[in-house]
């Protein structure tokens, strides 16, 4: 099983770095792989959930690679894997160009995603945490030819990144406290560090889940592909932040400051924020800051430590939002805007895409029996045990829900317009057609947005609290759930009004629009300042680094012609020269032996010659005269005998 569980993050990774390397080779068959994979993915997370391993791995001295599929896992893991597998059937009608690059990195994103979910040590979670944020910064600047796109991406990066130094801390924090790397073992951290360590992975959640003050990284990421924005802004990225906060609930807990601060910040992210959305005439904006205001419910779950409550808000706002902005994918795609006004009537000419957003809008608004309603309620009960203006903050923040929900519905659902043409093609060309690929996740997500609320209605609630170990937590009443629907009703139908949806609110609508002052806060505090920085480092480089490395290379190239100049004055003239000597040595050596060894030898073989030629004057084949030769020899050598004798 725990094979299964690195297979979750591994399979995902390995297939999208092989097509983020590939290139253009891979555009045809990197939609249908990337779905494959996905549909691989969710079978094992399905599968892991059931059998909930965990496992571990050496990765830095003292620090393991921890992976675990807890009950809090169990239950986000299959969702974020679902998400994602519909993400990317949309993606396969909806994003042309570099598809290998988008599938690719859509994958790695996800494998992040995954390990981020079943992170048991804090390296393990930097890890995936860095990843993740990588990968998103190239997902939103993905048509990179466009600067302002790429810019966008930047400014949500480097916000986000500024946020995750909260991390680091948490991390020096527990190595400083002795308690181990654990996210287990952080709420035992002796004080001050418990305290250090909650800061920073509070800091770092805020950051991610685009909690004020960092909310407005979210909507400069509006300028990635619609898909991209469905999954980062749902179930992804946006929606870890807050998950972090619900696994490191009993950190919060064990301090005296941290639970009831990320509490104030979920609610306060939940009321501002949704005013925000209400004032926004860009869909994807709108929902960019719903996004920020829904998950302010999750971190105001995990602040009061109603886990079972935020867990359920996080799984069905997952769906809802995914559905709501595929919708406005499939409206930019068709009708090439992605403004309000301009949408008039888009839901009646696509009613399958219109029935599906409807769904979503209805859940969004928190209107019963949708998903929102039930899960929404179940975390403000925990707000209420902990304080009435917690409880009456988050009830003013849902009842804004239904307000820019109601908006969106209305809008869409308008009789079309007759100048309806004049308004569409203001952003891209549309094609004025959706495609089957693009409805077919809208019909699964707002089945998801219409029955997960049942996560948090009984009995399936109560057993989810027991299944993630949540005892003697608050639960909703019958009679505030019916305040929450009549409100999320009331907000839905006061939209209905033409007269209130389109006034103008001057200065402070501007400055909701805005986005609060944020976008140009966040550009002088963080974006400003690194940017500047980068310029400075540059010219840096242009006048010192640049000259030294010029003027240290313009002395390697002086050194290089002196060696020269030496190479042909000096060494190549005493290697001619050992050439010469050595030429004139070898016509000595060969003259003398002309002379000395040569010539005696020719000698030699000359004399040798010569006896050869007397001797065969003796061979005439006359029988006497050998006889007379052996007997002058003989007698030759008998006197000789005689003679030594």
């Amino acid at each position: 099983m725990t094979g299964l569980l690195w297979a979750c993050a591994t399979v995902p990774a390995a297939v999208g770095a092989g097509l983020c390397v590939s290139g253009r080779r891979a555009d045809r068959v990197a939609p249908a792989l990337g779905i494959v994979t996905a549909g691989v993915v969710l079978a094992l997370s399905v599968a892991v959930a059931l059998g909930r391993p965990a496992t571990s791995a050496p990765f830095l001295p003292g620090a393991e690679f921890g992976l675990a599929v807890d009950a809090l896992a169990a239950v986000v893991l299959p969702a974020v894997a679902a998400v994602t597998l519909l993400v990317l059937v949309f993606s396969a009608a909806d994003v042309a160009g570099a598809r290998a690059r988008y599938t690719g990195l859509l994958l790695l994103f996800a494998a992040a995603v995954v390990v981020t979910v079943c992170a048991t040590t804090l390296p393990a979670l930097l890890f995936a945490w860095e990843v993740m944020g990588a990968t998103s910064y190239a997902l939103i600047g993905f048509r990179w030819q466009e600067p302002h796109r790429v810019g966008a991406g930047l400014t949500a990066f480097l916000t986000t990144r500024t946020a995750d130094l909260g991390m680091y801390l948490a991390a020096g924090a527990a190595l400083a406290g002795g308690s181990g790397l654990a996210l287990a073992d952080l709420p035992g951290l002796p004080a001050p560090w418990r305290d250090v360590a909650a800061a920073g992975l509070l800091v770092a959640a805020l950051g991610k889940a685009a909690q004020l003050p960092f909310t407005a990284w979210l909507s400069a990421a509006m300028q990635g592909p619609s898909p991209v924005s469905a999954l980062l802004h749902s179930a992804a990225m946006v929606a870890m932040g807050g998950y972090l906060l619900l696994r490191v609930s009993p950190l919060l807990g064990a301090t005296s400051w941290a639970g009831p601060t990320a509490a104030w910040v979920g609610a306060l992210t939940a009321l501002l924020l949704g005013a925000v959305a209400l004032a926004q005439r860009d869909l994807k904006q709108l929902l960019a800051a719903s996004t920020a205001a829904q998950l302010g419910f999750v971190v105001l779950g995990a602040g009061v430590a109603a886990v079972a409550g935020g867990t359920a808000h996080l799984v069905a706002h997952a769906a809802t939002k995914a559905l709501l902005f595929l919708a406005a994918g499939a409206w930019l795609t068709a009708l090439g805007t992605k403004q309000l006004p301009a949408l008039r009537g888009a839901a009646r000419r696509w009613p399958l895409v219109g029935v599906c957003a409807a769904v979503g809008a209805l859940a969004l608004a928190g209107v019963a029996p949708l998903s929102l309603w039930a899960t929404k309620d179940a975390v403000l009960a925990g707000a209420h045990e902990e304080s009435l203006a917690l409880y009456l903050v988050g009830l003013a923040a849902a009842a804004l829900s239904a307000g820019y929900a109601g908006k969106v519905l209305w809008l869409v659902w308008q009789r079309l317009p007759a100048d309806a043409e004049a308004g569409y093609d203001t952003e891209e060309e549309g094609t004025r057609q959706v495609r089957v690929l693009q409805q077919a996740p809208l019909v699964v997500l707002a089945a998801g947005a219409a029955v997960l609320g049942l996560l948090a209605l009984p009995p399936v609630g109560e057993t989810l609290r027991r299944f993630l170990g949540e005892t003697g937590a608050p639960t909703p009443s019958w009679a505030e759930m019916a305040i929450s629907a009549l409100l999320a009703v009331a907000g839905v139908l006061l939209m209905a009004s033409v007269r209130v949806r389109d006034r103008s609110w001057g200065r402070v609508g501007s400055w909701l629009e805005g986005w609060l002052g944020l976008a140009r806060a966040t550009d002088l505090v963080v974006v400003r300042p690194v940017l500047r920085t980068a310029e400075a480092l540059a010219r840096f480089d242009d006048r010192v680094l640049a000259r030294a490395v010029t003027g240290a290379g313009r002395g390697a190239l002086r050194t290089a012609r002196a060696a020269a100049r030496f190479d042909d004055a000096v060494l190549d003239r005493a290697v001619a020269g050992a050439a010469t000597a050595g030429v004139r040595l070898a016509d000595a050596t060969g003259r003398a032996d002309l002379a000395g060894p040569d010539a005696a030898v020719r000698s030699l073989a000359a004399g040798t010659r010569w006896l050869g030629g007397w001797a065969r004057r003796t061979q005439t084949g006359q029988l006497h005269q050998y006889y007379v030769s052996a007997a002058v020899v003989l007698a030759a050598a008998l006197a000789l005998l005689l003679a030594v004798r």
